[in-house]
């Protein structure tokens, strides 16, 4: 339901995202499934056995749970034998996947920080995982470039339609977002972005500067574009560095270093916040307990 006061940007936007949304990921739209998927479906719901409130029991011990990856980069047995040749056997990055288990990895930053081009990347090595660009969903879904929705309905009819976007993206699962450069300083959209793992790409203004100079961006069509970058950044600064994950960007990193320095600082940072049952778990075989009797 929309209120009053939406624009028709914002109510064309809603409807078209969700429709892109299923063509670009394919699960917000379910078709017909064939007579045998329906039966094998009834078989395994007669089969399944539903706890208190209606849930399915998942045991923490089993390996679905569980998928028993750990961090590459701590694991020897990952790593080449040549002397002096510290890197992986494996795509460290394909590693990830399992470890989140589902959960979404969304990238903020300040425009031109790279988060378009970084997340596109670390989504393809991780294999299973889509990649979902907000600003591109919303041209799409609008039928116009960013500049013209700005010239056309103003920043605030653009912002409520980048949270509606927000709104259709963050229902799906496994997917990595990069998203506007605003789109973090609304609280309804960061209470969104922390159901997933949220990774700052943090790059000086004037690296920027350098990257978008001549840019069409709605925000810098100022006097001193540079001037006007440096104190948007510092009105989202506060925001930005409660990300879970800050990755520093130097100028001069190619797009390989900045995706392989978030896939590091992403296993790290599962290392570091292990989910609750787990530490449990750990707790109990510490003290010699058997964790589920």
């Amino acid at each position: 339901a929309f209120s009053k006061s939406s624009t028709p940007i914002t109510m064309m936007t809603h409807q078209r995202a969700s429709l892109l949304l299923a063509l670009l990921i394919g699960s917000a739209l379910s078709f017909a499934p064939s007579p045998h998927t329906t039966s094998l479906r009834r078989i395994q719901q007669s089969q399944t056995i539903l706890q208190a409130g209606g849930f399915e029991w998942e045991d923490p011990t089993s390996d679905e749970a569980d998928p028993g990856v750990e961090n590459p980069f701590k694991n020897p047995s990952l790593l080449k034998s040549t002397d002096g040749d510290d890197s992986l056997k494996v795509d460290p990055a394909r590693l990830l996947s399992p470890r989140l288990r589902g959960c979404n990895l969304y990238f903020i930053g300040m425009m031109g920080s790279g988060k378009s081009t970084v997340g596109d990347l670390v989504a393809r090595r991780m294999g299973t995982y889509n990649f979902l660009d907000t600003d591109t969903i919303l041209e799409r879904a609008a039928g116009m470039s960013i500049p013209e929705v700005f010239e056309a309905e103003g920043e605030e009819a653009f912002r409520v339609a980048e949270a509606q976007v927000l709104d259709s993206v963050h229902a799906h699962v496994r997917i990595v977002v990069s998203t506007g450069g605003g789109l973090v300083m609304r609280n309804q959209n960061w209470s969104k972005l922390q159901t997933g793992l949220v990774v700052y790409l943090k790059v000086d203004p004037e690296v920027i500067m350098k990257r978008i100079e001549g840019t069409d961006r709605p925000l810098l069509q100022t006097d001193n574009p540079l001037e006007t970058l440096k104190k948007l950044t510092e009105e989202r600064k506060e925001r930005y560095e409660q990300a879970d994950v800050t990755v520093e960007i130097e100028e001069g990193m190619s797009v390989e270093d900045v995706a392989d320095k978030c896939v590091r600082a992403l296993h790290d940072f599962i290392d570091d916040n292990p989910p609750a049952w787990k530490q449990a778990k750990a707790k109990a075989a510490a003290d010699g307990l058997d964790w589920v009797q």
